[in-house]
């Protein structure tokens, strides 16, 4: 098959890859116990979970973003 024929490339797989991980890594970030019913959790405001994982998340987002939107570069001699 020709290559020319592929929408993506190796390298944008593997950034949608690494986009991937780096949003999961936000959600992990983003867990936590929460509060109950009976009993008041003040970890549910802490900066990593309202400030530091939402970014993270959006660091892979828009890098999956541009994984999707990167051209694969021609090779020397083909159009």
């Amino acid at each position: 098959m020709d290559k020319r024929n592929f929408a993506f490339d190796r390298i944008n797989y593997l950034l949608l890859a690494i986009g991937m991980v780096i949003v999961i890594i936000g959600f992990i970030l983003m867990s936590g116990s929460g509060s109950t019913d009976t009993a008041y959790n003040p970890d549910i405001f802490s900066a990593r979970r309202i400030k530091v994982a939402p970014v993270v998340c959006l660091i892979g987002f828009l890098s999956m973003i541009y994984a999707v939107v990167r051209r694969p570069k021609n090779k020397e001699g083909e159009k």
